[in-house]
C-alpha cells in the first residue's frame, strides 16, 4: 500500500473514533434514547396534579413518586443527583430568604431553646437505640443519631411557600428554628467525622469574605438599571453562581454548602422585601426553582431507598422511626406549647420532619463505609417517612390559625 492511500486510511479511521465519541457523548453507549428524563418530567407533573387535586404539599408526592419509581428498578441519573443537590441548596437560599431579621433577634433565646432540644433529643435518643438496641457499631449510631437531629429546611419551606404561611409571622419563626437546629446538627456532623483541610479553611474565609460584602455587591446588582427586568434574568444567574460557588468550596473544603446559603439568602432578604427594586426577583426566582429543580430534590431522595433492605428490617424501620418522631415531640412540643400556644400543634410536626440534611449525613456514612447498605436504607426510609407523614398530618389536622402575638 502507498503512503498516501494509508494516510487517508489513517484519517478516515480517526473521524470514525472522533464520530464515535461524539455520538456516545450525546446519545449514551447504546444509541438508545435515555428514558431518565422522560420519566422525571412525568413525575414532576403528575405530583403537581396530585398536589392540586389532595390539597397536599408538592413534596409529599415528589417524594412517594419517587420511591414508586425506585421499587420499579428505575435510578437517578448522574445529572439527576448533581440538581438534586443543587435543588437542596436555592431552597435552603430562599428559606433564609423568607427569614425576618428583626423577628428572629427579637426572640433569639426562646428560638435557640427550642431549636437545641429540637436537636438534641432525637441526636441522644438516636444513637442510644441504634448502639444498644440495635446493635449498630459506635460510629455508625453518631452518623443515625445526627441524621435523626435535624429538621428539613426544605419540607417546611415548601409546606409554608404552597400554603401561602412562608410571610407570617409563625412561619418566620418556624424557619429560624428550623435553620438553628440544622446548624447544630452540621456542626455536630463537622467535629465527629469530618476532616478539615486547607479547602476547608479556604471554603470558610472565601464565604466568609463574600458574606460579609453581600449586603452592598448583591443589592447594587439587584438594583442596576442595565440588569432589571431583563428576560435573561441576570439577577437569577447572579444567584444560581453563588450557590454554585459554595458547593464546589464545601466540597473542596469537606463541608457543607447549606449554612452559607442560608445566610446568603437571610442577607438578601431585605433586598426581596415587598416595594423593593428587586422584590420581583425572588418569585422569578421561586417559579424556575419549584418548576424544574427543586422537585428532582425529592424524587431523587425517594428513588434512592432500597425497599428489599426497607422490607428485610421493617421492624427495625418502625421502631427507629418512633424512636425519631417520639424524640422530636418531646424535644419540640413543651417548649412550642409554652411559646407558640396558638399552634404549637402545627409547630411540632413541621419541626418533626426530617430529609435534607440527615441524607446528607446519611449519604456520609454510605461513601465513608460507616454505614452499611441495609443500615443507610433504613435511616434514609426513616427521614423519608418523617418528611411525609407529619406533613401530611399538620397540614390536614392541625392547620394553624392567623397571626398569633409571642407570649
Amino acid at each position: 500500500m502507498s503512503a498516501a492511500p494509508a494516510a487517508r486510511g489513517n484519517r478516515s479511521n480517526e473521524l470514525m473514533t472522533s464520530t464515535r465519541k461524539v455520538e456516545v457523548f450525546f446519545y449514551g453507549e447504546t444509541m438508545e434514547p435515555d428514558k431518565i428524563p422522560l420519566i422525571a418530567g412525568l413525575l414532576i407533573f403528575a405530583a403537581s396534579l396530585l398536589s392540586l387535586k389532595l390539597g397536599l404539599s408538592v413534596a409529599i408526592f415528589e417524594i412517594l413518586l419517587g420511591l414508586a419509581a425506585g421499587s420499579f428498578g428505575v435510578q437517578p441519573a448522574g445529572w439527576m443527583v448533581y440538581i438534586a443537590g443543587f435543588g437542596g441548596i436555592v431552597l435552603t437560599f430562599l428559606a433564609g430568604a423568607e427569614v425576618d431579621a428583626k423577628l428572629l433577634k427579637e426572640n433569639f433565646k426562646r428560638i435557640a431553646a427550642l431549636s437545641f432540644l429540637s436537636f438534641f433529643a432525637p441526636l441522644a435518643a438516636g444513637f442510644l437505640f441504634c448502639r444498644y438496641a440495635a446493635g449498630w457499631g459506635a460510629s455508625a449510631s453518631a452518623i443515625a443519631g445526627i441524621a435523626l437531629s435535624e429538621t428539613s429546611l426544605a419540607v417546611v419551606y415548601s409546606v409554608l411557600v404552597e400554603t401561602g404561611r412562608a410571610g407570617t409571622k409563625t412561619g418566620k419563626l418556624l424557619m429560624a428554628c428550623t435553620f438553628l437546629t440544622n446548624t447544630f446538627t452540621a456542626l455536630a456532623l463537622s467535629a465527629a467525622f469530618l476532616k478539615p483541610n486547607f479547602y476547608t479553611a479556604l471554603f470558610l474565609a472565601v464565604s466568609g469574605a463574600f458574606l460579609v460584602l453581600a449586603w452592598r455587591f448583591s443589592g447594587g446588582i439587584m438594583r442596576h438599571p442595565a440588569l432589571a427586568g431583563k428576560v435573561i434574568e441576570p439577577e437569577i444567574k447572579y444567584i444560581f453562581f453563588v450557590l454554585l460557588a459554595f458547593i464546589y468550596l464545601a466540597e473542596l473544603g469537606a463541608s457543607q454548602a447549606m449554612l452559607p446559603a442560608f445566610i446568603f439568602g437571610l442577607l438578601m432578604s431585605g433586598h426581596f422585601k415587598e416595594g423593593h427594586a428587586a422584590a420581583p426577583v425572588k418569585a422569578r426566582l421561586r417559579t424556575v426553582a419549584y418548576a424544574f429543580i427543586t422537585p428532582l430534590f425529592f424524587i431523587v431522595a425517594g428513588m434512592k431507598v432500597s425497599l428489599p433492605a426497607l422490607w428485610g428490617a421493617a421492624g427495625l424501620f418502625m421502631a427507629l422511626f418512633m424512636v425519631k418522631q417520639g424524640a422530636k415531640f418531646a424535644g419540640v412540643y413543651f417548649l412550642a406549647r409554652k411559646f407558640f400556644p396558638a399552634n404549637s400543634g402545627y409547630f411540632t410536626l413541621l419541626m418533626s420532619t426530617g430529609l435534607t440534611f440527615g441524607l446528607m449525613a446519611a449519604l456520609f456514612g454510605l461513601k465513608s463505609g460507616i454505614l452499611d447498605q441495609a443500615q443507610y436504607s433504613v435511616l434514609t426510609g426513616v427521614l423519608i417517612a418523617s418528611a411525609v407523614l407529619p406533613t401530611f398530618a399538620a397540614q390536614r389536622w392541625f392547620p394553624p390559625i392567623e397571626e398569633e402575638d409571642i407570649v
